[in-house]
């Protein structure tokens, strides 16, 4: 894959001098709760969605920095939900970005707490902004339900209650776009917000969103399966050994790698009347499925 574009490494480490900016300003009460916080923060991770974020506002003809609260509001949630999935009555998983997951360092109990905790920082971080009130109202109102019942939280029901022999392609497709493709479109429209677009593109983004979600999720089916712990930074192989429904299983793993590589070209021909500004936002298009193993 080609080189990524010079602004996209400024505007992660503009995102990590806030997500640590953000959690320095928390805790004091309860000082072991900050830490396991910041260790489900701060030890890693792509950055893809609040990345997103402000390379859809940037592709927009915003500047980034409106968009710089909702980009960190969309990571904690993001990472809010990784310390819940990865508890023993979740997915049980010991290893998150190379290190020991939340609960494994820190305790179940707290584990909880931090992943709640996180959850409200995130709209905390979100409704600190200088955007108008009405757009960070809508904001709000985005990235909740994606979050919720009807989103991430929807889809992370369904995986549990899956199995691989009960599963259909439509049905883990649905699974998949709450679970995943929920987050990533809703990091579209977080961004298409902050730069002011109209309704209809900021639909037409979340469409983009949803699309890429499930070109990632299903990428990360494939990795599972073909990828080495050490790189991955999390356990490789669970999803066979605990009877997943994943798109290798289903299609197979030349399919599936067909299936992310068709969703990823519908997203680029969705952004491709953006013009030259959204050169950033097509790259991390093409990084969510080309991501090596």
């Amino acid at each position: 894959m080609r080189e990524a574009p010079a602004v996209v490494p400024r505007w992660k480490e503009a995102v990590e001098r806030d997500l640590a900016a953000t959690l320095e300003r928390t805790g004091a009460e309860a000082p072991r709760l900050a830490e396991a916080m910041r260790h489900a923060v701060l030890g890693g991770g792509k950055r893809l969605r609040p990345l997103v974020v402000l390379a859809t506002a940037h592709a927009l003809g915003a500047d980034t920095s409106r968009a710089l609260p909702a980009a960190s509001a969309v990571e904690l949630v993001h990472c809010y939900s990784l310390v819940h999935d990865d508890l023993p009555s979740m997915d049980d998983d010991v290893l998150r970005r190379g290190r020991p997951t939340v609960h494994v360092a820190y305790g179940e109990a707290l584990a909880v707490l931090a992943g709640d905790a996180l959850q409200s920082l995130a709209f905390e971080r979100l409704f600190d902004s200088e955007l108008p009130p009405g757009t960070v109202r809508q904001q709000g109102l985005v990235l909740a339900r994606a979050a919720g019942a009807s989103g991430m939280a929807g889809g992370q029901a369904l995986d549990l209650a899956a199995s691989r022999g009960a599963t259909t392609a439509a049905e883990l497709r649905r699974m998949q776009e709450l679970k995943t493709g929920a987050l990533l479109a809703a990091s579209f429209e977080l961004g298409a917000l902050a730069a002011g677009a109209p309704p209809g593109e900021v639909a037409r983004l979340g469409d983009a969103g949803r699309k890429a979600g499930l070109a990632f999720q299903i990428r990360d089916d494939v990795l599972d399966r073909t990828g080495a712990t050490e790189r991955l930074g999390k356990t490789a192989g669970k999803d066979d050994r605990q009877m997943k429904a994943t798109w290798p299983a289903l299609v197979g793993l030349d399919g599936a790698t067909r299936l992310a590589e068709e969703l990823a070209a519908e997203v680029l021909a969705l952004l491709a009347d953006l013009g030259p500004r959204a050169e950033p936002l097509r790259w991390l298009v093409q990084r969510l499925i080309e991501r090596p193993a």
